[in-house]
């Protein structure tokens, strides 16, 4: 996809989210799923699921509390089995019908989200406990020499070998527990929520060293979150599990600035959702003639738009109201940014319409006066029906 394909990246809009993107290593799938179910208990969580991870990359799935998104990884890792479908991993058929490869022989690495190390051993002990027989039953030196190698793989000196769990920060333990998981040399990772635990700025940091440290190695890497900007970071290909079923898959930015529909469009961040009616590649609302993407649909609808692509500018609502869209009824301090909350004038529409739109610094507007707002770039247009759909709820699971 080119940058001109993107919306708000046509006329100077916001198109940060395109910028430094990492583009989906090629080759063969590691993981295949193909038609995968599973259910417990009489209740479906996986439905016909089906998902290709290609090799060396980073997959992260998301969905809210319920959508089957550990349950997934427990799939693959082989700690459940599918009730129908497929798991494949590295070519080799690992789960399906009269298939069952053990858990320990999938070559797959597993990350738990509170890192699960034991508390009664040393971190060097930790982490030699998933070296290989050979090493574990070596000598003393050749253990040392082989731990302070993973943890200097995750940017830990060797002298943390010595300490105990406890005496480490939460960012420490999860980069340990990694260390542990990356001694059995496995070629897939599979990460269930391993920051979710940990402060913005270490959850950040963490997060970046982790990457790289997977990178490096070429493991495949499939991370399971409930975090927007997490998963928009770290992964090469985003999936999104809704009711237990693949909503859209592609890459971050694709499904960023180009949802299938209105539950992908703000699970994955803010939108502005106006009603419209639809033409041929223009929408008309309360913003004016919005270009939008590629569609069959024709009359009555809504558009989608990112705040970032909102430009507000302030009007005098006296001698200038003809000319104002709309009046700021709140504003939220974000510090870098403000939020507005503006409620806009829509001719024709029973009632005005509230959105909420992000600006960097100052506006220079307060509370009860006059903006006119415009859009820059391309909207994405949905049907009527589809602005039903509220924000998903985002509980940590």
């Amino acid at each position: 996809m080119t940058d001109e394909s993107v919306p708000g990246a046509a006329g100077g809009a916001a198109s940060g989210a395109a910028e430094g993107v990492e583009r989906m290593p090629a080759g063969r799938a590691a993981i295949e799923l193909a038609g995968v179910s599973k259910s417990f208990g009489g209740t479906t969580i996986l439905d016909r699921v089906s998902l290709a991870v290609p090799e060396g990359s980073r997959t992260v799935i998301v969905g809210s509390s319920g959508s089957g998104k550990t349950t997934l990884l427990r799939l693959i890792s082989g700690f459940e089995l599918p009730d129908a479908g497929t798991v494949t991993v590295n070519g080799r058929l690992v789960a399906g019908p009269g298939v069952s490869v053990a858990a320990h022989r999938r070559e797959i690495g597993y990350v738990a989200q509170d890192g699960a190390l034991f508390p009664h051993l040393t971190v060097g002990q930790n982490i030699a406990f998933g070296l290989g027989p050979a090493l574990r039953g070596g000598t003393k030196r050749e253990r040392r020499k082989a731990v302070a190698g993973l943890l200097d793989m995750v940017s830990l000196d060797p002298a943390f070998a010595d300490r105990r769990p406890d005496e480490l920060s939460g960012g420490q333990q999860q980069r340990v527990a990694l260390a542990r998981a990356l001694a059995r040399r496995p070629r897939v990772m599979l990460l269930d929520e391993p920051f979710s635990s940990l402060d913005a700025g270490l959850r950040s940091a963490t997060r970046d060293i982790v990457a790289a440290t997977l990178e490096r190695a070429g493991i495949t890497t499939v991370l399971v979150t409930h975090d927007q900007a997490e998963a928009m970071s770290f992964a090469h290909q985003l999936a999104v599990l809704r009711d237990g079923h693949l909503g859209q898959v592609g890459s971050p930015r694709e499904l960023y600035w180009r949802p299938v529909d209105l539950f992908t469009a703000r699970f994955l961040g803010d939108a502005v959702v106006l009603p419209a009616t639809i033409g041929d590649g223009v929408a008309f609302s309360a913003l004016g003639d919005v270009p939008i993407m590629p569609t069959d649909l024709r009359g009555p609808g809504c558009i989608m738009l990112r705040p970032e692509q909102i430009v507000v500018e302030p009007c005098d609502l006296g001698t200038g109201a003809e000319a104002c869209t709309g009046q700021v009824e709140a504003i939220d301090f974000l510090g870098a940014e403000v939020q507005l909350a503006v409620r806009l004038h829509v001719a024709g529409s029973p009632g005005d319409v509230l959105v909420h739109v992000r600006q960097h610094g100052t506006t220079g507007t307060v509370v009860g006066s006059g903006v006119s707002l415009r859009a820059r770039g391309t909207a994405t247009a949905f049907a009527v029906a589809a602005a039903a759909h509220r924000h998903p709820s985002l509980p940590a699971v």
